[in-house]
């Protein structure tokens, strides 16, 4: 998952988001989580160029050299065991991340979300997560989705919590 120059496996995002219900309750919330970060925006890349094969720059320039886009745009999905690539993908962004700390805060009264400068409405946070639910932009393939991301979803539903408030899951 990409938030700018913050970089986070859909794993831990989903952990961070299922550890919620244990923490947060109905207080405000400031914990931190650990992400990636891509000082440099250039190392980013360039994902238009890379999809079309023609400008492999940056991080994203190296995930698409190493797993390339389908001929066909159709057959691009997230693929449910795709984590089993975590070791190339984690090589692959330290070349261009360090680890930081970035705050992650509920401010109930004001109610937003913030991760990292980022701030949410609640009801941007909750699009966020359907985003990671629906396997983002190219979706999950078949529709079938990892444990993890069952997992959260299930704890969201479990709980009773405001910041979950609202937040439907559709496939």
């Amino acid at each position: 998952l990409l938030l700018d120059r913050y970089f986070i496996f859909a794993t831990e995002f989903c952990e961070y988001i299922s550890s919620l219900d244990e923490r947060h309750g109905k207080k405000a919330l400031n914990i931190s989580w650990h992400v990636y970060y891509i000082e440099d925006p250039e190392d980013i890349g360039d994902l238009m160029g890379a999809i079309h094969g023609v400008h492999y720059q940056g991080f994203i320039g190296e995930i698409y050299r190493q797993f390339p886009f389908p001929r066909r745009p159709e057959d691009f999905k997230q693929r449910p065991e795709g984590s089993k690539n975590r070791a190339i993908v984690e090589d692959l962004i330290t070349r261009y991340a360090g680890h930081i700390k970035i705050p992650f805060t509920v401010d109930n009264k004001a109610q937003t979300i913030g991760i990292g400068i980022f701030k949410f409405s609640r009801t941007s946070f909750h699009e966020l997560i359907k985003y990671v639910w629906r396997g983002g932009y190219p979706r999950w393939q078949d529709e079938v989705r990892p444990a993890y991301v069952l997992d959260m979803k299930k704890k969201i539903e479990q709980h009773q919590d405001v910041l979950f408030d609202g937040i439907y899951f559709e496939d």
